[in-house]
């Protein structure tokens, strides 16, 4: 349900959809910048999480600390999971390693982060596929449409449909959804006519199509619209932060984005803000630190709301 880019749910804005990392080829550049920044599941590596940062028009990363851990070289950066980040060179997409040493070379339209499995979606010639770690394809590009894997399953458009794959490539739940989210903590959220609700992995629903918007489960809590504003249920469909945000991002590491207005702040799971609204973006938490922008500056917060990174002061 993100309708914001970087997994924050919104009326409307400039980004992706929240189906956790959901695309269709069509549209991807304008929204792959941000979503990669921001996005959807990504997973912290043992040892110093490294960080996308825009210095000078160009992408490096940092450490939690703030120091530049790779030098700006780059046209685009997503996030670092499973020890290797995707990165953009002359407008084609590979991967990294933490020492910046490219190991995917860049050969692709978009790519995503890779999942707890393994797989990272990557898109060439007009489809998508999935690659594992090696830069071997698990699942050849096929899809028009696709989603990133979590719990082993991947949404995939089929004839106009949604359903899920396994690792194999093979249907494990039919296309049968007019839209699908990735799976997280065994539910993913899906589109019924004009409504959302979740289905587990047999593909049955547990939560009926009610919700105008439906976010992804992390940390037991999922946000979804509903009556125009955003809120969060918990795995029980109990709405357990009430339905009073502009927009919602799905919780990371205890904390969720929202908007009052304009202004993005953070949430705890008890709805309380921890950080106040104050920036006009946002992004999740990974390893300690968020991005967030004041106009077009980009810099990274902790969970405390200090500053870490600023390069524009």
């Amino acid at each position: 349900m993100q309708e914001h880019s970087d997994n924050i749910h919104h009326e409307s804005g400039p980004g992706a959809s929240t189906r956790d990392r959901k695309y269709t080829i069509a549209g991807i550049a304008g929204l792959l910048v941000l979503c990669l920044l921001i996005g959807l599941a990504v997973f912290a590596f043992r040892g110093t999480h490294l960080h996308p940062a825009l210095v000078n028009g160009r992408y490096g990363f940092i450490d939690n600390s703030g120091k530049l851990a790779i030098q700006p070289q780059f046209d685009q950066a997503g996030e670092f999971s499973e020890r290797l980040a995707p990165v953009a060179v002359n407008n084609r997409w590979g991967y990294v390693d933490t020492k910046g040493k490219l190991i995917i070379a860049p050969s692709f339209d978009m790519a995503d982060p890779f999942t707890a499995d393994g797989i990272a979606m990557v898109g060439i010639n007009g489809k998508l596929g999935y690659l594992g770690k090696d830069g071997k394809w698990v699942v050849g590009a096929l899809y028009d449409g696709a989603g990133s894997f979590g719990d082993g399953l991947a949404p995939v458009l089929v004839n106009g449909r949604w359903g899920y794959i396994n690792k194999r490539g093979a249907l494990a739940i039919q296309p049968q959804f007019d839209e699908a989210s990735s799976f997280s903590e065994e539910r993913a959220a899906v589109r019924i006519g004009q409504l959302h609700g979740y289905i587990d992995k047999s593909g049955k629903l547990v939560v009926n199509p009610q919700y105008d918007l439906a976010g992804d489960f992390h940390d037991g809590r999922a946000a979804v619209k509903s009556n125009g504003r955003f809120g969060f249920i918990d795995r029980d469909a109990h709405m357990v932060i009430p339905a009073q945000f502009d927009a919602a991002g799905d919780f990371r590491e205890g904390m969720a984005v929202v908007a009052i207005g304009p202004r993005f702040g953070y949430i705890n799971k008890n709805g309380r803000f921890e950080i106040n609204p104050q920036y006009d973006r946002a992004g999740d938490f990974h390893a300690g630190l968020a991005p967030v922008w004041t106009g077009d500056r980009m810099a990274y917060i902790t969970k405390a709301g200090k500053l870490v990174w600023n390069p524009a002061v």
